[in-house]
């Protein structure tokens, strides 16, 4: 099954309603950082926390998730536009502890209790909006919920869900957010927190190869649900070397002259995918050149 993302409105329109299967997008993500069973839940909540909230945007927006706990996992962190792409990494992808005693991965105990959840969103204006809360769960599914309360003052419910296999590989992952807009009634919100206490995990719905509006179904239990779109969603990062070349040239002529005398050449290495990418002797003599002017 691709993953894909579908939008859609339920009660009238007084509730907004995201489901996505993110397996294959949070399984790149995966081999690409070669992470352990507790680093790949974090990372992949995240991941599919970052699509929600990426389903939002429009145009050319892009926003970065900032996940910074005190747990051995650090940093957390995933850049999502509204065209579906999504990148990140953990800064430990080598964490894996025993179950928590629920018998499930201990992502809280990867991420940590404390600790601050950031959402930086670029809109095409002057300065980005940043919004700021306390990790209050490290589960991650209720941060986003709490970050969206708080906020972005929108009451919502978020659950993000990775199942993985003994051998490290991703079984399943996704997730779903719901958004209650101005006037729903006492009524819709009472039904909408029953019904998701008995919410079974998306990435088990998932592994029965329910698709995200069958999860939408289920939620709303066969009250009427208009669906918006449905869009492909992917782990896609943009880095280039050349994109690494202005990067290099930041660092001025005697840096990359130590570089060539030091180690003749130099590796850059994609934070976020992994890519590397090799600047010889020569190319990197040509940064300098291109820095003082000496252009042959």
């Amino acid at each position: 099954m691709k993953d894909y993302l579908v939008k859609a409105l339920a009660y009238g329109g007084y509730v907004r309603a995201y489901a996505v299967n993110a397996t294959e997008t949070v399984s790149e993500a995966q081999r690409r950082h070669g992470t352990w069973h507790t680093a790949s839940a974090a990372l992949g909540r995240s991941l599919v926390g970052g699509l929600l909230l990426g389903a939002t945007l429009k145009g050319e927006d892009t926003l970065t998730v900032k996940i910074q706990g005190d747990g051995p996992a650090g940093a957390i962190i995933v850049d999502s536009n509204a065209k579906g792409d999504i990148k990140g990494y953990i800064q430990n992808p080598k964490v894996s502890l025993p179950l928590n005693e629920k018998g499930k991965l201990d992502v809280r105990g990867a991420v940590g209790t404390n600790g601050v959840f950031t959402v930086i969103k670029d809109l095409g204006l002057k300065e980005p909006f940043s919004g700021q809360t306390p990790i209050v769960s490290g589960e991650l599914g209720e941060d986003f919920t709490y970050y969206l309360a708080i906020s972005e003052q929108i009451p919502s419910a978020v659950g993000l869900s990775v199942l993985v296999n003994p051998d490290e590989t991703i079984k399943t992952a996704g997730g779903f957010m719901l958004q209650v807009m101005p006037g729903a009634s006492d009524e819709v919100i009472a039904g909408l927190e029953e019904r998701l206490k008995n919410l079974p995990n998306v990435s088990s719905l998932l592994e029965e190869g329910k698709t995200p509006e069958d999860i939408l179904d289920i939620i709303f239990e066969g009250d009427s649900i208009m669906i918006l779109e449905d869009a492909p969603v992917r782990f896609h990062c943009e880095c280039s070397k050349e994109k690494f070349s202005t990067a290099i040239i930041t660092l001025g002529t005697s840096e990359i002259q130590a570089m060539i005398e030091e180690d003749h050449g130099a590796e850059a290495v994609c934070s976020f995918c992994g890519n590397k990418y090799h600047f010889d002797e020569d190319e990197l003599q040509g940064l300098i050149d291109e820095i003082t002017g000496d252009k042959k």
